[in-house]
């Protein structure tokens, strides 16, 4: 092999290498990132998301399960902390009971 190529195979192998840590970066970055393209479409210029209205209907009470704290009760239902705390003044926000039953809002 001559000088020529040889140096011609070097850069070759080097911008080989760096696009493959470019490709490497960008894969890291969006699978760390854990945006899909739901949630993307809800941004407006300013990188926040915007609030959708959703007319999702929330049981009168919830029956408390493993795992569960107020905050993801709160989160997976669409009601607020303070309106489930609000509603049920006898329990421990940091000791919820299996089998409890919250009351997440008042019966109509």
């Amino acid at each position: 092999m001559n000088k020529r190529s040889s140096a011609l195979a070097r850069i070759f192998a080097v911008a080989a290498l760096a696009v493959a840590l470019i490709v490497a970066i960008v894969a890291i970055s969006s699978a760390l990132s854990g945006d899909d393209s739901n949630e993307s479409s809800g941004r407006h210029h300013g990188g926040t998301k915007t609030h959708r209205a959703h007319h999702v209907h929330v049981p009168v009470t919830y029956e408390v399960k493993s795992g569960d704290t107020l905050i993801s009760i709160a989160h997976r239902m669409g009601v607020p902390v303070v309106r489930i705390e609000n509603l049920n003044p006898e329990i421990d926000p940091q000791s919820l009971i299996v089998g409890e039953q919250l009351k997440l809002r008042q019966p109509r």
